[in-house]
């Protein structure tokens, strides 16, 4: 019977999971999923969690209700992978998987630490985050009591989860703000490493100017080297400062230890494959899915999901003895919050930017390209249904994994 271990249950493990659980033959093949985190989360819920459009339990279930019977699922850490003899050692007794096949799904994580000054005292207090749930749910509180001033959202660097998200949450905070009265009383900055909001020339012709017209001042190519929190400022490494009454850091995210542990990642700890098969570069029995890969594109929920759609398909060639063939193009959409009951949609790869249009059907949407539209806003808070109902359960959505042209125009 031939072995393949999946590593992470979160959304690229749980949905490689069920969906391969329903293509092998179960007399010939032995799936095991191992986390070390008994909850699922909803991870695009927790920016909606600082305003009181969802609450924690609106973006957390068990893992257990979303492994399907048949595959194992073992909740421990993971100590070590070893690659050249095809096993996996577990925190957890100490216990040993071999493996024919890996899938490394693990996913990456804030490290705050990284960023001297950033989780001294004023943690918690002065300086919040939102990319956990527990740091949403902190800064929910905080803003409840918040009364204005000068408030500096920061990403510390690339590559993050969800890059869109620090925009939506600059945009939601205005909408937020003015809804309690308080907008003329907060002053909102966008501090980003990036030389600007929007980086892609389409993209920036259409909505270059939409964090302009809400009074949100973006400062670009800002690297920042260190936080003072008793002076409340940033510094970067230009010795730039950016005094703030409260900082929103996006920190900097890196892979599980486990990989740097392994010998498996690069300095960030994510794991080399190839683009467009997602095999790992250095193993050919190991694919790399969801936020762990060293992929250059959106470290996000639809990239898991078509890459799954993908590499579902491509495994079942290589167990049958076919060469592997480059299906995943990168494919990432993404609805943007931009408050009031608005929203944008984004659809690209690897090789194609960002296009007006609209999505999925030509002329017809219902969703706008590169357009703040109220359906945008819909298809937006929709799609949490479609994750724990459909996505998850490794259900075919009716979307293509790879990005259409269909409905998009040049300009």
């Amino acid at each position: 019977m031939k072995s393949l271990v999946i590593l992470g249950a979160g959304t690229a493990g749980t949905t490689v999971a069920n969906r391969l659980h329903a293509l092998l033959d179960s007399d010939q093949w032995r799936i095991t999923i191992v986390d070390q985190n008994e909850t699922h989360y909803y991870q695009p819920g927790f920016l909606f969690i600082p305003f009181g459009i969802y609450s924690k339990n609106d973006v957390v279930k068990p893992k257990r209700d979303f492994i399907p019977a048949g595959v194992e699922l073992i909740m421990s850490p993971i100590e070590h992978i070893d690659a050249e003899h095809n096993r996996v050692t577990l925190a957890k007794d100490r216990r040993i998987l071999a493996y024919d096949f890996l899938v490394i799904a693990t996913g990456c994580q804030t490290r705050p630490e990284q960023t001297p000054g950033l989780k001294d005292g004023a943690w918690g207090h002065t300086i919040h985050e939102f990319y956990t749930v527990d740091g949403a749910v902190a800064l929910a509180k905080h803003l409840r009591t918040w009364r204005g001033g000068r408030l500096v959202v920061n990403v510390v660097d690339n590559p993050i989860k969800c890059p869109v998200a620090p925009l939506e949450f600059l945009m939601l905070a205005d909408s937020y703000f003015t809804e309690h009265g308080l907008r003329d009383r907060v002053d909102i900055t966008y501090a980003t490493p990036l030389p600007g909001a929007f980086t892609k020339p389409i993209a920036s012709r259409h909505l270059g100017d939409i964090l302009e017209r809400k009074s949100i001042k973006v400062v670009p190519d800002f690297l920042i080297e260190r936080v003072d929190p008793d002076a409340r400022r940033i510094v970067s490494y230009d010795e730039q400062s950016l005094e703030y009454d409260l900082l929103i850091s996006v920190p900097l995210n890196m892979g599980d230890e486990v990989i740097a542990r392994s010998g498996l990642g690069d300095d960030l700890n994510y794991v080399p494959v190839d683009k467009h098969t997602l095999q790992s570069t250095k193993f050919s029995n190991i694919f790399v899915l969801g936020d762990a890969a060293s992929l250059p594109t959106s470290k996000a929920g639809s990239v898991a999901h078509f890459a799954v759609d993908c590499f579902a398909d491509n495994f079942l060639r290589l167990i049958d003895g076919l060469d592997l063939l480059p299906t995943f193009d990168g494919h990432a959409n993404c609805f943007i919050e931009s408050g009031f009951g608005k929203g944008l949609l984004i659809d690209f790869n690897y090789d194609v930017e960002p296009l007006p249009g609209h999505y999925p059907l030509p002329g017809i949407g219902p969703f706008s390209l590169l357009q703040e539209t109220e359906m945008n806003h819909w298809g937006k808070m929709m799609f949490r249904w479609m994750y724990w109902n459909l996505l998850l359960k490794g259900q075919e959505l009716p979307l293509p994994a790879r990005m259409t042209m269909a409905g998009k125009m040049y300009r």
